[in-house]
């Protein structure tokens, strides 16, 4: 029989602060007795950097209860609180914060109980990883030691235990298959399981079915627009003429997200098709950028002493996760979002692929790359669940899994995507990344990283003239940025050309941006530029283009020693070489676009383009200096290189007019620029918003006021008793507010989460919030547009003012291009329909929007859905408003306005 546990537990909250003895006793203690008492003895805590956040003592360390769920249960969800944890294992939730002391400890013995338990899946390579953290100093190791058994055998290494990817023959081309409306119909009845279909789902699905058709002309694919209603059941509806024609075609359809909410949720949709989960898993892949996925070959680094402290720690957790993955997915998969959080991120993205640095087959864990088994999974799978951004650098690179037939689903996000992936940033932190992967480590650098020379010695030692062409390239990289440029261009000491030039970017911005004192990041147009800085533009530009000579010689050499398969060519270094060339090759245009955008200082403007200089700050630290390029319509690269290449695309979303006409939605998805017109489809939500939604103008909160705004958040939250969404512009407001009540609420047995203070991701955030209908959130932007909570945990929203855009250059640009004051108000009329979005999300749910500005115009109440009821009231009358429509029996009282009235 287990020693009982030897450790006390320690719970903190904005609340109070407990503890729980050894001996059962629970107690409530001061900040000060419990930061000394922790400091004496390890406490069993729960996410240790918030309960140190809680205490003002971020030093503080112990036995953390989610780093033990880690290790025993790698790969499996949980929410991050006591009450999470609780219902995760089979207990029943505290009563309370008092009661939540002891539940910690509680918890832990449930947690270690499974350490015996012959039913434990995870129970190989637990017993080495354990041994390996012991000498790491992992707190749960001796306690979790004394515990498990030691194995007969020796456990399998873990790399051996990782599944292999098998070579496939090319995909044939898919056959012409049309997806006939009565198919389309029978296939969403199936998928739907006999319940009553939806006429505006049955006749989305027809619609979609004609995209399948074969295209008949080069450049207009078969494009169809669909605003369909929140609650009409649209994920099905596409998903059944998807799957029907991939299934008689044999082709693949890529559906596209912008959020990985909506990710999750399709792949969660997969059971409907495929019920055989071998089959699902080949027939549904998820696909995202290589720098989602875990490296193997950092990972063996890491855990063979590249990390040290903290870092090492997890290492070894995401080793024990890596061998129990579904795909190896670390941002968004099933790898617990909390799990980096609790190491303060340290050593987490060294375990991606973010640096670009990937040896392809030449890496030892080639066949077992999650990266890897990925793709060739995607290449043979009916649905491939991708983002944005993935689908549009494919096709822009015109890869050869480029989709051709697309789903973009989240469709009025599809400016904002090709916005970012057609952009161009020539800056400090972009240089020395190039640098880098040219050159490798220098100086005192650690790591993996490898530079071409590395990667390329067999190219070196047996074809000259790729030794000469590879020699040329790394010599020509000297003369990027190096370690310590931004301090010694914030000295006026730079080290060659680029610095040089970086200097004059950063005199000019200061010389003419606004707002310099509240320390964001600052920002000036790239017009009239002075002699200084045309000069040093002109010197960089020879920089990079000495860079780019060599690149091609080097390119052109390596394609042409794959073409001569010399003897010495072996499979590895084939790999290596292959891998260089791909490697080379985006590297390239990027060089090549940031050479055009230095011709273009002192030359004459391309009005396709809005081009600026800035100063990225974060609290008034310096962290970058660049020159950025912007398309000023994002939608012209998206329409020829994603668009117009495809067969057949779907662009949907419940707000994708945002309120405008069908003009302003084939704006700004790309339909405008192709040359043939996209058909369009509606249908409105089954919801009856006017009964069960009310949109509250509050009229006497004072802009700029702090403490009357949040005062105001607190009566609300109060009012509604938690299950509150608060959306901000300001992420210093935000902190503002949430530092005057987190406190007040807490003791009411409210809690309050908020993005940017609690050092927990957002999407765990959201995972909280939706698990306790009495917590609310506090975000921005990302909160606005990814969060679906159905049901009672979210009943109310609050915006602190109207969502107007940030005066940036850009935008500046594109609201004199668009219509001026109109096109600011497409903006805000679409930012209002996606926070509204989130308020009612399936057939019960109820809820009030409330905005807590006096000045909101009415025309932009054409944001929100049709009969809605919007009330202009004073603060004491909306809290009145709050608590009657949420804590009693829905109710309809006439409105001051109502839309569509």
């Amino acid at each position: 029989m287990a020693a009982p546990l030897p450790l006390p537990a320690l719970h903190a909250t904005h609340a109070g602060i407990w503890l729980a003895g050894v001996d059962g006793e629970m107690r409530e203690a001061s900040r000060g007795e419990a930061i000394a008492r922790a400091a004496e003895t390890p406490h069993i805590i729960l996410n240790a950097p918030l309960v140190g956040q809680r205490l003002g003592y971020p030093e503080l360390s112990g036995a953390d209860l989610l780093e033990l769920f880690a290790f025993i249960y790698p790969a499996r969800f949980v929410v991050p609180t006591v009450a999470g944890l609780s219902r995760a294992l089979g207990l029943d939730p505290p009563s309370g914060d008092a009661a939540s002391a002891g539940a910690l400890r509680t918890i832990a013995e449930r947690l270690l109980a499974t350490l015996a338990d012959g039913a434990w899946r995870e129970r190989e390579g637990a017993w080495t990883v354990n041994a390996t953290l012991h000498r790491l100093g992992w707190t749960w190791a001796a306690i979790v030691g004394a515990r498990l058994d030691r194995p007969e055998q020796g456990e399998r290494m873990l790399f051996s235990r990782l599944k292999q990817w098998e070579e496939a023959a090319d995909r044939p081309p898919p056959l012409a298959v049309r997806v006939e409306p009565e198919a389309a119909r029978a296939r969403l009845e199936r998928l739907t399981g006999g319940a009553e279909t939806r006429e505006g789902q049955r006749a989305m699905a027809e619609a979609v079915g004609g995209l399948f058709a074969p295209k008949y002309r080069k450049d207009a694919p078969n494009l169809l627009l669909a605003e369909a209603g929140t609650g009409i059941g649209k994920t099905l509806a596409y998903l059944a003429p998807a799957s029907l024609w991939a299934e008689g075609s044999g082709g693949t359809v890529w559906v596209s997200t912008f959020t990985k909410a909506l990710q999750r949720q399709l792949d969660g949709e997969g059971p409907k098709l495929f019920a055989d989960p071998e089959e699902r898993a080949r027939r549904i892949v998820v696909r995202k950028g290589r720098e989602n996925y875990l490296c193997l070959l950092n990972l063996e680094d890491a855990l063979q002493g590249a990390f040290a402290g903290r870092a090492a720690i997890l290492a070894q957790l995401v080793g024990r996760w890596a061998a129990y993955t579904k795909d190896g997915d670390m941002v968004g998969g099933d790898l617990p979002g909390w799990l980096p959080s609790l190491f303060r991120r340290a050593g987490a993205t060294a375990l991606t692929d973010r640096r670009g640095e990937c040896v392809y087959a030449g890496c030892p864990h080639y066949r077992r790359c999650f990266i890897e088994r990925a793709e060739r999974a995607s290449r043979e799978a009916d649905i491939v669940i991708a983002n944005h951004a993935l689908v549009m650098v494919n096709a822009a690179r015109a890869r050869e899994d480029a989709p051709r037939r697309i789903l973009f689903d989240e469709g009025h996000h599809l400016f904002d995507a090709a916005d970012s992936t057609f952009a161009v940033a020539f800056g400090g932190q972009e240089a020395i990344e190039l640098r880098r992967w040219i050159v490798g480590p220098e100086g005192r650098s650690r790591g993996r990283r490898r530079g071409l020379a590395a990667r390329l010695m067999d190219v070196a030692s047996y074809d000259e003239e790729g030794a000469r062409a590879l020699d040329a390239a790394v010599e020509a990289a000297r003369a990027l940025p190096s370690d310590g440029w931004l301090q010694r261009v914030i000295e006026g000491a730079p080290f060659g050309s680029i610095e040089a030039l970086l200097g004059e970017v950063r005199g000019t911005v200061y010389a003419r941006a606004k707002a310099q004192e509240a320390g964001y990041g600052l920002e000036t147009e790239l017009a009239d530029p002075d002699g200084p800085l045309v000069s040093r533009a002109s010197e960089a530009m020879q920089v990079l283009e000495s860079l780019q000579k060599p690149l091609a010689a080097l390119a052109r050499r390596l394609e042409a020693v794959i073409e001569d398969s010399p003897d010495w060519l072996d499979s590895q270094a084939r790999a290596r070489v292959d891998g260089a060339i791909r490697g080379l090759s985006w590297r390239r245009e990027t060089v090549a676009a940031w050479i055009a955008l230095l011709a273009r200082i002192g030359g004459e403007a391309d009005p396709q383009f809005v081009d600026w200089l800035a100063v990225d700050r974060i609290d008034g630290r310096e962290f970058d200096i660049a020159i950025h390029r912007r398309w000023l319509d994002p939608t012209r690269p998206l329409a020829g290189a994603v668009l117009a290449p495809a067969d057949g695309v779907l662009v949907t979303s419940a707000t994708l007019r945002g309120g405008e006409d069908w003009e302003a939605a084939e704006a700004r998805t790309g339909a405008l620029h192709l040359s043939a017109p996209a058909n369009r489809f509606e249908a409105e939500s089954p919801f009856d918003y006017a009964s069960c939604s009310e949109v509250l103008i509050v009229t006497d909160v004072k802009q700029g006021d702090v403490a009357a705004l949040a005062g105001a958040y607190a009566r609300l939250v109060e009012a509604a008793e938690g299950g509150t969404l608060g959306l901000f512009t300001a992420v210093q407001r935000l902190k503002a507010v949430h530092a005057r009540i987190a406190d007040r609420l807490a003791r009411a047995g409210l809690p309050l989460l908020a993005q940017h203070v609690d050092p927990i991701d957002a999407g765990t955030l959201v995972d909280i919030f939706r698990d306790d209908p009495r917590s609310s959130l506090l975000g921005t932007d990302a909160l606005r547009d990814g969060v679906d909570v159905p049901g009672e945990s979210l009943r109310l929203v609050v915006m602190e003012r109207v969502p107007w855009p940030r005066p940036t250059v850009l935008h500046a640009a594109r609201r004199m291009a668009a219509g001026g004051s109109a096109y600011d108000d497409r903006v805000v009329r679409a930012r209002l329909a996606q926070a509204f979005g989130r308020l009612i999300r399936r057939h019960g749910d109820r809820g009030l929007f409330v905005i807590l500005s006096p000045a909101m115009p009415s025309r932009l109440l054409a944001a929100f859905p049709q009969g809605v009821p919007v009330r202009r009231i004073p603060l004491d009358e909306a809290i009145a408003r709050v608590r009657e429509r949420l804590t009693n029996a829905p109710q309809v009282i006439p409105a001051v306005e109502q839309l569509g009235a």
